[in-house]
């Protein structure tokens, strides 16, 4: 008997190839790429798996039921003829959510509404019993999705966004997303074979995400719990040895991790998650001034960092700041790839050097660029010259 299905991961925009060479090399099958999805087939280990191991999903979700909408009770009829009572208990808690890009549905929380009528109508209807809606711990969390004409029912296999690793309780203003820091780090090709640095750490995600990588450390280790805990077909005995199989992957790492920020409350939440992740035996977070410091040593040097923006540059002349990053690097970081994401696009142009990469991401709703500078031991020209 095959008891594989069909899942959906969702990420984020531009992070597709990323995310769907996670799952290849997870062991997915039948992997395509959509826009800010993947899907995949795979098993019920596989679903414990991929929620357990993807860097850069944001959600795994298990459509069980697709149909066309013409009207409003397209929708009705054909949710109340899924047999709900295979997935929930009448005496359960579900919470419905809704994504909508349809002429006759406009409005998400309305549809989720009228599919929670009639998931509930359906056990009423059976037994005289009916679920409870539970926004916070549902035992069920269902996924309706309307795009254009076609509907699809889905399970939420993860509830909270696996953006929320676990390891995070302190945080400063606007703090990145775990997954797009971890996106961001595997689209600079960082390896784990060179020291890497943050020099501008805030509360030290960038600095998880990249000890979590280098060491093969799975992501959502630490998390308390995920949607399907409290499904039916729940087995604990499964998800132990797959959590087991994935730990039994870690790699050692031989090069350092050093985070910097000169703020000492930024510096003491960020040691804080660290030592909460269990990472503090690969990072080093020290209260500096990125730009009072020069690299240390002449080995190669990997860099991530986003700079502050928005709320967290009030007090701050952007154009001084950016160019204070490109002469930063320039005078005090040879042998350095450095990498940085920004949502302020006209700042870039006041750092001074010219990127060898420049990729559009979005951090939130913020349209944002991520860029290369490649500083050499040297200038550029004795660099080609030497080739």
């Amino acid at each position: 008997m095959d008891n594989n299905f069909k899942m959906v991961a969702k990420t984020l925009f531009g992070f597709e190839d990323i995310l769907a060479n996670e799952l290849t090399q997870l062991g997915a099958m039948d992997v395509e790429k959509g826009i800010r999805n993947v899907s995949f087939v795979g098993d019920k280990g596989f679903m414990y798996k991929a929620n357990l191991g993807i860097r850069t999903a944001i959600k795994i979700l298990k459509p069980i039921k697709s149909f066309r909408v013409v009207r409003e009770d397209d929708l009705y009829n054909n949710v109340k003829s899924i047999p709900w009572e295979d997935y929930l208990k009448s005496s359960g808690s579900l919470a419905v959510d809704a994504t909508v890009h349809n002429s006759v549905f406009t409005h998400s929380k309305y549809t989720a509404l009228k599919a929670k009528d009639a998931i509930v109508d359906r056990f009423r209807d059976q037994s005289g019993e009916r679920p409870n809606v539970d926004l916070r711990f549902p035992d069920l969390k269902i996924n309706v999705h309307i795009d254009r004409q076609r509907c699809t029912i889905s399970l939420d296999t993860s509830g909270e966004s696996l953006h929320k690793r676990g390891y995070k309780t302190a945080t400063n203003i606007a703090p990145i997303n775990e997954v797009l820091a971890a996106g961001l780090i595997m689209m600079s090709g960082w390896d784990g074979q060179c020291d890497f640095m943050d020099p501008m750490c805030g509360s030290g995600t960038i600095l998880a995400e990249a000890a979590m990588i280098a060491c093969n450390i799975p992501p959502s280790l630490m998390r308390k719990e995920f949607a399907f805990e409290r499904w039916n077909d729940w087995d604990v005995e499964l998800f132990e040895t797959i959590e087991e199989s994935l730990l039994k992957k870690t790699r050692d790492f031989h090069h350092r991790i050093l985070g910097y920020d000169k703020s000492p409350s930024a510096v003491r939440k960020a040691q804080e998650n660290i030592k909460n992740a269990h990472l503090q035996e690969f990072i080093t977070i020290k209260h500096e001034d990125f730009f009072k410091t020069q690299k240390a040593g002449s080995d190669k040097l990997h860099m991530v960092f986003n700079p502050p923006y928005g709320e967290r540059l009030e007090n701050l002349n952007i154009e001084e700041f950016y160019g204070n990053i490109g002469s930063t690097l320039k005078h005090g970081y040879p042998n350095t790839n450095a990498w940085l994401v920004t949502s302020n696009l006209d700042a870039l142009k006041h750092i001074g050097l010219r990127p060898s990469r420049k990729i559009k991401v979005f951090n939130a709703k913020l349209e944002a660029r991520f860029v290369k500078y490649e500083m050499y031991e040297g200038s550029r020209k004795a660099k080609n010259e030497s080739v």
